[in-house]
This record gives C-alpha cells, sequence and structure tokens, in this order.
C-alpha cells in the first residue's frame, strides 16, 4: 500500500546475507516497472497549482513479485519503491511539453541501454532506446540536495526554460534485496544517433585535467581540459550564436552560484561534418520525433525564439553549427555534474589539494571562484567569435555614410595643410636663393605714392637708382641678408624723397 511523508531521503539498507543482490537486468527492469508505475498512479491525481510543500513530499509503495491489490506482479525480486516531489516533477515534465504517454513509451517500451562512465563517481548510466531520456544514479547525499534545491530550480525553471542546466524529470529510489540505489531522470545531451568524433568534459581547471590513458584506449573516450588545448584552438561561431551561448553560460554560471554550486563541468559533443558519418539505425528515426521542447543544444541557447518549430526530417539534431580551421562542425553541449554543493567535506578537500598544487587549478572551489574560472575557459578557450570583416564594412556603408564622409574630409585637411606648408616652404626657398631676379623679389613696401613727372624728380631718381644699384651689387656678393635689408631701406629712401618732392611742387605752384 502506498505512504506518503514529508521526511529526507533515506540512507539505505546494507545488504544482508540472506539476500542477494539483484541483477543488472533485475534493476532495469525494477527501474522501468517503477516509474511506470509512478506515472500510471499519478494520473488519478486532480492538475492543480504547485506549493511549497509539494517539494518536500516523498511517496513510498511496495511492490511485490506476486502482485497485490494496487501493484501488478512482475518476475523481478520484491522491492520498495520511492517517490519524490511527484506533483512538482509532472509539472516540470508539463513545462517541456512531455506528455504522460511519451514519457511511459520512451522509458517502459524497450529495454535499457547501459553506458559507460568516464567520470570518476561510481554512477550507472542508463539510456532510453530512443535518446530522450538518461537515468544515472546518485548518492544519497545527491538526491537530498536536489530536492532541496527543487523550490528554487521550479522558479528558474519558470524564469527561463531555455537553459543548458541539466532538466530534471523524475527522483525515485528502488530498495531491493538489501541494495538502496537512487535514481534520476534527465534529458540526454548527446544524442547516440549521431557520432561524437569528440567528446569532451571541462571544467575550466588544470590540476589533473588530462584523460587517463585507460579513457583513451577506449572507442570513444572522454577527454578534458588540457586535452582540448592539445587537440583544438577554440571552436568558431558567427556573432550572434557565441553573443547567444555565453549569455547562457553566464545566466546559468550566476544560478549555479546563487546555489553555492560548484564542481560542474560543460560536456561538449563534436560532430565534424566534413567526415563519413558511421552508420545510422533506426534510433536516427525515432530521434527525429522530438518529444521534449528545448531539449537540443540550439533551442537552449535561442532566447529570442518563443515556440520551436519541430525538427522533422533534421539531420543535424539540434546541433550548434561551428567552424574548426576548415572543418564544419556541430557542437551538442550541456552543463553536467550540478548536484555537488561547497560543504564542509569540499572545503577540506580544496584546501588539502591547495597544500600540495596552486589553489586556483584544482577543479574543487568556493562557487564565485569557480563560476568565473569556468566562464573566462569557455568563453576564450573553448568558443571563439568569428570576425566578419566583409560583413562588418557592408554595414557601415550602409549605415554610416556621413561618417564616411566627414571621416574622408577629416583625412583630406591634413594634405591640405601639407600643402600650404609646402607652399610657404618654397616662397621662403625663393626668397633665400632667387632674390637676385627683380621678377621674383616680394614688393615690401605698398605701392600707393603718387608720382609726378618733373624734371628735378627724375634727375634725383635717376641718380640715386644708380647709386643704390652699385652699392647692392657689391653688398650681395659679401652678404645677401645685407643686401635684402639696403634694398629695403632704399625703397624707404625713395618714397621719402618724393613726398618731400611733392610737397616742394606743391609750395611752388602756391
Amino acid at each position: 500500500m502506498s505512504t506518503s511523508s514529508t521526511d529526507s531521503i533515506g540512507r539505505g539498507t546494507k545488504t544482508s546475507k540472506d539476500h542477494k543482490k539483484p541483477t543488472a537486468s533485475a534493476l532495469k527492469g525494477a527501474i522501468q516497472l517503477g516509474i511506470g508505475y509512478a506515472v500510471g498512479n499519478l494520473s488519478s491525481k486532480p492538475d492543480r497549482d504547485v506549493l511549497m510543500q509539494d517539494f518536500s513530499v516523498v511517496e513510498s509503495i511496495f511492490l511485490p513479485s506476486d502482485g497485490s491489490n494496487l501493484t501488478p506482479a512482475h518476475h523481478f525480486p520484491d522491492f520498495r519503491l520511492k517517490i519524490y516531489a511527484p506533483l512538482a516533477f509532472r509539472y516540470f515534465r508539463e513545462l517541456f511539453g512531455i506528455k504522460p504517454d511519451d514519457y511511459l513509451y520512451s522509458i517502459c517500451n524497450e529495454p535499457l541501454i547501459e553506458l559507460s562512465n568516464p567520470g570518476a563517481s561510481s554512477s550507472w548510466f542508463y539510456l532510453t532506446s530512443d535518446d530522450e531520456f538518461i537515468i544515472k544514479t546518485v548518492q544519497p547525499k545527491e538526491a537530498e540536495f536536489l530536492q532541496k534545491l527543487l523550490p528554487g530550480y521550479y522558479m528558474n525553471l519558470n524564469q527561463n526554460p531555455r537553459t543548458l542546466l541539466p532538466k530534471f524529470y523524475g527522483l525515485y529510489c528502488i530498495q531491493s534485496s538489501g541494495t538502496t540505489i537512487r535514481i534520476v531522470v534527465m534529458n540526454n545531451v548527446l544524442p547516440r544517433a549521431m557520432t561524437m568524433h569528440y567528446k569532451y568534459d571541462l571544467k575550466g581547471s588544470s590540476y589533473k585535467r588530462r584523460a587517463s590513458r585507460k579513457e583513451r584506449l577506449k572507442h570513444s573516450p572522454t577527454f578534458k581540459d588540457l586535452d582540448f588545448q592539445d587537440m583544438h584552438e577554440g571552436l568558431h561561431f558567427d556573432s550572434d550564436t557565441y553573443n547567444a551561448l555565453i549569455k547562457t553560460l553566464q545566466r546559468d554560471c550566476r544560478v549555479l552560484e546563487s546555489f553555492k554550486i560548484m564542481d560542474y563541468s560543460l560536456l561538449l559533443g563534436i560532430h565534424v561534418l566534413d567526415k563519413k558519418p558511421l552508420g545510422r539505425g533506426s534510433r536516427c528515426d525515432s530521434r527525429k520525433g522530438q518529444k521534449v521542447l528545448y531539449s537540443t543544444a540550439l533551442e537552449s541557447i535561442q532566447g529570442t525564439v518563443k515556440d520551436p518549430e519541430p525538427v522533422a526530417d533534421d539531420d543535424t539534431f539540434g546541433g550548434i553549427p561551428a567552424k574548426h580551421k576548415d572543418e564544419n562542425l556541430l557542437i551538442f553541449l550541456g552543463i553536467i555534474d550540478i548536484l555537488q554543493s561547497y560543504r564542509f567535506i569540499k572545503k577540506v578537500e580544496h584546501s588539502w589539494k591547495a597544500l600540495v598544487h596552486d589553489g586556483d587549478t584544482v577543479s574543487v572551489h568556493r562557487p564565485s571562484f569557480y563560476a568565473d574560472r569556468f566562464l573566462k575557459f569557455m568563453g576564450s578557450t573553448v568558443f571563439k567569435k568569428i570576425h566578419s570583416l566583409r560583413g562588418a564594412s557592408s554595414k557601415r556603408k550602409k549605415g554610416s555614410v556621413y561618417a564616411q564622409k566627414s571621416a574622408s574630409q577629416e583625412f583630406l585637411s591634413p594634405d591640405k595643410e601639407e600643402r600650404k606648408e609646402e607652399k610657404k616652404a618654397q616662397s621662403l626657398d625663393n626668397l633665400d636663393g632667387n632674390f637676385y631676379s627683380s621678377s621674383k623679389q616680394p614688393d615690401l613696401l605698398p605701392k600707393s605714392v603718387v608720382s609726378f613727372e618733373s624734371t628735378r624728380k627724375d634727375e634725383e631718381e635717376l641718380k640715386n637708382s644708380e647709386d643704390r644699384r652699385d652699392s647692392s651689387s657689391t653688398i650681395a656678393l659679401d652678404d645677401p641678408l645685407a643686401a635684402l635689408s639696403r634694398s629695403q631701406s632704399d625703397s624707404e629712401l625713395d618714397v621719402y624723397l618724393g613726398q618731400k618732392s611733392s610737397s616742394l611742387f606743391y609750395s611752388e605752384e602756391k
């Protein structure tokens, strides 16, 4: 019979000698049967708004192999199922457009596919046959932290359903034959139908951030931060895509920082379009019938699009187009492992590692520093912007014609000033070197004196001019500047004598 409580997540029980551990296939079967029962039982509850107490509810039901009045019979060992916050997770599934029938079909229709775990945790990973959902086992502390995180997670999803953070669709606990496992159902970041030529687990740190020798020998290894810097020089995106991607990462990191979460990773899958893809089976067709909204990488960063179009007959599987050198790529990514809070044990781990290595390079760090380092590494080393010079020039031609005119005038005005300076220099050169020629000698005094024809004036001017020519020619051979000053004084004398003679002429007539 089903019971409901608000207790925290149980710690589990130790394995008894009288019970055999369930096999992997038995556990997978119990997971599918338990989720199927939980979703089916939830359909009988009326729809209503999510209340604060709904986040702490835990329902428990015992499912014997022989069946009961409330549970079906099955061929697995007896087990107990706990369902955490069922109404809250039902709201999350509805928010992402997941219908109950599609959710049940994806998880329960065909056997789950077991995946390898490249991380340091001992978690198991199962994938649904249609590539839609990942089922991951979590530690008791992680499950407890997720349940405490649900109210803030609910608020964040309401504000922004487009996120690279994990999308949680259910949290369950199964106890069978003395074994307790806790599982969480999430979105699948890397579609199995699309060949991933490179996979990376990136944190932004450098201490021990290189794939092990054992990992490198795998058919599809998962590399780390230092491997990325050795194998790639950054992934290049167009300006709009880069800005949307970085903005999404910044928003998600601020959310994680507010929850005091650290040690998360960016799971990055790279598909090279130029390489011949491996054979795709029927899984490719099932993935095209996408059941979940905002589940692809491209949808997660396109915040300006309100209603995503269906991805029918799309071979990109929602990948983000990018380039690396001359290669055309499709990028798949998502933030994973967010259930690590900066608790006391993590603080001790950081302090211990900082004693033997640079504290800023280790993975475990305080949330604010971790987020800043994570964003800096992603925005400068991993993701880069393609600078289109041609596009920028065309925009300038269309939008700033007047700016170009003013700029051209500013550019030409120095040339005009230079020409003026050159003319001044040439006139000075002529003045210094070619002053002997009377045609090029500048006028030092204005020619405003009125001349009158008289015999006395002509004789005096003729005599004075002869004296000036003799003296100026003699001085010019010795000192050109002195000749120039002398010629000025002679001219002034001519003016003075002319004025005197004029006054005498007027006085005689009177």
